[in-house]
C-alpha cells in the first residue's frame, strides 16, 4: 500500500505556508476542522512532505528516495497509528507489517487505538532515522484513543523523541483530552467553497454533486463517500417520513420504523439531525442546507411546528448520536426516536 499521498487542490495553499515553517517546526500537531474535508489525506500528505529530501516549496517532489519508499509503502521513518477496523478500510490486511508490530489479532477488528500500539513505537523513537530527517507518526482518528492511549501519548509529548513530528487528525478538538491538547499546537484546516467542491466531485464522477455536497454539509469527501454508498441525497425513509408527518398527527411511523431497525443508528440519526437542522433554519426564516430537495415539506412543518419542540428535539437527538453505536435495543432505539422526531414536527395546539 502506498504511503504517498498528495495534498487535495483547497488544501495546496495552506499546507505549503504551514510546510515552509519547518525549521522551527513543533513536535506535534492537531489538525482539526469538518468531518469529510480531507484531514486525514492531509496529514498523511504532510508527512509525505516532512519526510521528503527535495521538496518543491514545502511539497513533496516524488521522486527522491524517501517520496519512493513513501510510494512503496515501506518508509522506515513513518508510521500510521490508527485502529485496526480503520487499517483494514485502507486495505491493511492480517499481514500487514505494521499491524503485526501493533499486536493486531484474528479477533474482529478494533475500533480504538490501542495502548500497546503507541508502547510498540518504544524502539523507533530510540534509534536513528534513516535517512537522517525527520520521523513521522500519523495518529488518527484522535478521538479514537482511550484515556490509558491518550495518557500515554501524554507522556511521551511530555519529553519528545528527538527529530520526531506528531500530527493528530481530529474532528473537533473540545473530544480529547485537555492536556493532550495542551501539547500540540493546532491547525484548523479551513472548508473548501462550494464551487471548488463541485468541481471536484463533478470531476469524480459524482452525479447529483449539488445535491450530496448539500447532504454532507458541504464537505466534499463527505458527500462522495455517500454518494458512493448509493441511494439519494435524501434518503427514501426521510422522504416517507416527512410524507407521514404531513398528513397528519395519527400517522403511523411503526413500518418505518421496522424498515431502519437493521440499519446503523449512526446513518439515521445523523439525517435526523440534518432535518432538524433544516427545520431549525426554516422556522428562522433561513434557507435550508442539507436537503434542499424537501424543502417544501420542510418550511411548512416549521411554519407549524413548536420551534422550542423542534429544538429539545435536536438536542435530544444530539445526546443520542453520542451513544448510537452502542443501543441497548435497537428495535426501541429506533421507535421511540422516529415517535419522538414525529411529535416535534406536530402542529402547535
Amino acid at each position: 500500500m502506498s504511503d504517498l499521498v498528495s495534498f487535495l487542490p483547497w488544501h495546496e495553499a495552506p499546507a505549503r505556508q504551514w510546510l515552509s515553517q519547518r525549521e522551527r517546526f513543533a513536535h506535534a500537531w492537531l489538525i482539526h476542522g469538518l468531518p469529510g474535508i480531507g484531514k486525514r489525506q492531509f496529514a498523511l500528505a504532510a508527512a509525505g512532505s516532512l519526510l521528503c529530501e527535495s521538496p518543491t516549496q514545502g511539497l513533496a517532489c516524488g521522486h527522491c528516495v524517501a517520496c519512493q519508499w513513501l510510494a512503496h509503502g515501506n518508509h522506515p521513518d513513518l508510521r500510521r497509528i490508527r485502529p485496526d477496523a480503520v487499517a483494514f478500510e485502507e486495505g491493511a490486511g492480517l499481514n500487514d507489517a505494521e499491524s503485526a508490530q501493533t499486536g493486531a489479532t484474528k479477533k474482529a477488528p478494533s475500533k480504538e487505538i490501542r495502548v500497546d500500539q503507541l508502547r510498540a513505537l518504544g524502539g523507533w523513537f530510540n534509534t536513528a532515522t534513516h535517512r537522517g530527517g525527520w520521523r513521522v507518526a500519523v495518529i488518527y482518528p484522535a478521538r479514537a484513543m482511550n484515556q490509558i492511549t491518550a495518557n500515554a501519548l501524554l507522556k511521551v509529548l511530555e519529553e519528545p523523541p528527538a527529530h520526531t513530528v506528531f500530527l493528530l487528525v481530529a474532528d473537533a478538538p473540545d473530544r480529547l483530552l485537555p492536556t493532550l491538547v495542551s501539547r500540540c499546537r493546532r491547525l484548523p484546516l479551513p472548508v473548501p467553497g462550494p464551487q471548488e467542491s463541485l468541481n471536484w466531485l463533478k470531476q469524480q464522477g459524482v452525479d447529483q454533486a449539488s445535491d450530496w455536497l448539500a447532504a454532507a454539509g458541504g464537505a466534499p469527501l463527505l458527500a462522495q463517500a455517500m454518494a458512493e454508498a448509493g441511494g439519494s441525497p435524501c434518503p427514501a425513509w426521510l422522504q416517507d417520513f416527512m410524507a407521514a408527518v404531513m398528513s397528519g398527527p395519527t400517522a403511523d411511523i411503526g413500518p418505518l420504523a421496522d424498515q431502519l431497525e437493521k440499519t446503523s443508528p449512526e446513518v439515521w440519526i445523523d439525517a435526523l439531525q440534518r432535518l432538524f437542522l433544516d427545520l431549525l433554519l426554516a422556522a428562522s426564516q433561513a434557507s435550508v442546507r442539507y436537503y434542499p430537495a424537501i424543502s417544501k415539506q420542510t418550511v411548512r412543518i416549521a411554519d407549524r411546528a413548536s420551534r422550542a419542540n423542534l429544538a429539545d428535539t435536536a438536542k435530544w437527538l444530539n445526546q443520542q448520536r453520542a451513544v448510537a453505536g452502542h443501543p441497548l435495543n435497537a428495535k426501541l432505539f429506533v421507535h421511540s426516536a422516529l415517535q419522538r422526531a414525529a411529535l416535534a414536527c406536530a402542529p402547535q395546539a
